[in-house]
């Protein structure tokens, strides 16, 4: 296969995000999101009220995947980590090299930063086709459990 286009995100892309994400929430916890929610969010990432960007790949002028870039300071190390987020590969382009090619362009979007320290994401334990992507692609265990407070769920109204 050729190889894939990949760039950030614009506005005009807003509704292929949200039907990646829906697919994303489906796909991984048999989550059914409320759309004007998760359309609002996308949203606001596109518009830069929210500190994250998209990075997005096509092949053939399709949107075949995505990317979530958010950061998150670390006072221990005076930097930055960027956690990746909201991957998501249409089915048939799945181990093709998508997310390569958009781990790829993540790690030239802030590598060259004297502040960004590593990246980070988030894996649900049962995943093993993940885990094995995300090990061969360098990503290392690093022993740390997520745990979440939870203010509201997000998920109704």
């Amino acid at each position: 296969m050729s190889e894939f286009l990949i760039r950030t995100a614009e506005l005009r892309d807003r509704d292929v995000i949200v039907d990646m994400n829906a697919r994303l929430a489906w796909e991984s916890e048999e989550i059914t999101l409320i759309k004007s929610r998760l359309t609002a969010g996308v949203q606001r990432v596109l518009e830069e009220q929210a500190e994250a960007e998209y990075l997005l790949a096509e092949y053939a002028g399709d949107v075949v995947g995505q990317m979530m870039l958010t950061r998150e300071w670390s006072d221990w190390r005076n930097g930055w980590f960027f956690w990746i987020q909201s991957v998501y590969v249409v089915p048939e382009y799945r181990r093709q090299g998508v997310f390569r090619g958009l781990l790829q362009a993540a790690t030239e979007t802030v590598g060259h930063r004297a502040d960004a320290i590593g990246m980070r994401l988030y894996v649900e334990d049962h995943n093993d086709q993940a885990l094995e992507t995300y090990r061969r692609l360098g990503f290392e265990d690093r022993g740390y459990r997520v745990m979440e407070y939870r203010l509201t769920d997000g998920l109704t109204e």
